[in-house]
């Protein structure tokens, strides 16, 4: 019995895999070394990494970090509304500041990681001025 033929195509080689890239980019590091710190302060993206020199200027995470933490923050807060209201039914006041105070905590803490991610994924997939080498 013989072996059918097989034919063997070769597959692209990804050499920015997306996984890694946001998960250091989450974590605030280089998507490229996992080394380096991608933003200086709270936002600011910097210019290029200080361990692999990968250049950052061509990033344009613009609005869309934002837009996707408001997003997540939404959902979370309205999944809280309805457990709350469901189990404790709390008074008005007491369940809008609670829910407010946790609001602005999720967002501060989400919207840098949220960034980092962002600039990680435009790296990833060569967007914008990432496409060279």
């Amino acid at each position: 019995m013989t072996q059918p033929a097989t034919t063997t195509r070769s597959l692209p080689v990804d050499d920015r895999p997306l996984g890694p890239a946001l998960r250091r980019g989450f974590r605030g590091r280089c998507p490229h070394c996992g080394e380096g710190r991608i933003l200086r302060g709270y936002l600011k993206v910097v210019p290029a990494c200080e361990v692999c020199g990968e250049d950052y200027t061509a990033q344009r995470a613009d609005d869309g970090p934002a837009y996707l933490t408001i997003l997540i923050v939404g959902h979370v807060i309205a999944f809280l509304i309805h457990l709350m209201w469901s189990l404790w039914q709390p008074a008005p006041m007491v369940m809008a500041l609670t829910l407010t105070v946790t609001a602005v905590g999720l967002s501060l803490l989400l919207l840098p990681r949220v960034k980092g991610a962002f600039v990680a994924l435009q790296w990833s997939r060569r967007m914008h001025g990432f496409s060279k080498a």
